[in-house]
């Protein structure tokens, strides 16, 4: 044999010897002999648990992506334009209908945090404009006891609302969320929002 081969043999050897301790191999034991005899094989096991978070308003499942987005329609009465009175949405607004929508956080990483944002004031297209504050969310609760605030809606960004875990790193709060048009003051006719800067986007955060 010459030297070369020699040398990489005992290389691979040598990694073998290393390598050994962290083999996923089974163990076996033999006994044998008079009287009682005891034998013992020991496994080891290891989980591996990934980083999650998982934030749903409206409609979607549990740990899915979805890509449907709700809509939530007001049609606010002629006689109750401006009046103060709040509106209510229309009855298929909302997976769970009437303005309320489902909303959920889950984690595993320890502190959430839960903002909204947007584009500017809902617009109708010719001038006219609604101030996001005009929508109120008001949250009930779901599933938990732990009622997911919602965060305030402002024109621009909202303040980021902290959510602490109950357990651990564990996160998992959630609401009926529903919406509600304020209808404060008279603003000029038409559609406001949907292509015309209607859209809100929620974020959750986990570092």
């Amino acid at each position: 044999m010459n030297r070369t081969l020699s040398r990489a043999l005992k290389g691979i050897a040598l990694a073998a010897v290393v390598a050994a301790p962290f083999a996923a191999n089974a163990e076996s034991n033999f006994q044998t002999g008079a009287g009682a005899l005891n034998a013992t094989a020991k496994v080891d096991f290891t989980i591996i648990i990934p980083k999650v978070l998982f934030l749903q308003v409206g409609t979607g499942a549990l740990f899915a992506n979805n890509g449907a987005v709700d809509m939530i329609t007001f049609d606010v009465p002629a006689a109750a334009v401006g009046n103060g009175v709040a509106v209510n949405a229309a009855a298929g607004s909302g997976d769970l209908g009437n303005g309320t929508v489902t909303a959920m956080v889950r984690g595993n990483g320890g502190n959430v945090t839960l903002s909204a944002s947007n584009a500017g004031p809902l617009s109708n297209g010719d001038g006219g404009s609604i101030d996001w504050s005009q929508i109120t969310t008001t949250a009930a609760p779901l599933n938990t006891a732990n009622v997911l605030p919602a965060p305030v809606l402002l024109n621009g960004n909202s303040a980021a609302i902290p959510i602490a875990p109950l357990a651990g790193k564990i996160v998992n709060q959630d609401a009926r969320w529903t919406y509600k048009y304020a209808n404060s003051a008279p603003v000029d006719a038409g559609t406001y929002g949907g292509l015309n800067i209607g859209r809100v986007t929620y974020t959750a955060s986990l570092p």
